[in-house]
């Protein structure tokens, strides 16, 4: 059977899965279910309360667990969930705190590199004066003082 959008009345749910209107109240007296009423006291299953439903069936029909096993198996799924969407929100947050991280460090970065780059820009401009200077008094040095030893053959 087709299902449509909306809410579906028990003797419809019992009819989706081929269960007797009893059992289905069974689920719903164990707290495996929990559809909506009326003012009028009659049941309404929405679409989620028709996907549990159609879990709870396939767990004590088809694979044989009973209400108990059934009312833990979806406990440990309510707890996985749970613990899936605490897992999703920090790996969220580490991953934001781990983008702006390397935003700030590429920044620092290319901050460090400025100043390295200012560095080299004086350091060579130092240098260039240097070598003027000392082209300049290379130019007006007087070499007469100068002694030199020559070494004598025995």
């Amino acid at each position: 059977m087709k299902r449509r959008k909306g809410f579906y009345s028990i003797s419809v749910v019992s009819k989706m899965f081929n269960v007797h209107q009893q059992t289905v109240r069974m689920y719903e007296k164990e707290g495996l279910i929990c559809p909506k009423r009326t003012e009028g006291n009659t049941r309404l299953f929405s679409e989620e309360d028709v996907d549990r439903l159609e879990q709870v069936i396939n767990l004590t029909h088809k694979m044989g667990v009973n209400i108990a096993g059934v009312q833990m198996i979806l406990k440990m799924q309510s707890k996985i969930k749970k613990m899936q969407d605490e897992m999703n929100k920090m790996f969220e947050t580490a991953h934001g705190q781990l983008a702006q991280e390397g935003e700030d460090y590429k920044m620092l970065v290319a901050k460090d590199g400025q100043e390295l780059f200012k560095l080299k820009q004086e350091c060579l401009n130092n240098n260039n004066e240097n070598k003027t200077n000392k082209d300049t008094s290379e130019k007006e040095q007087d070499f007469s003082d100068w002694e030199i030893d020559y070494e004598q053959d025995k």
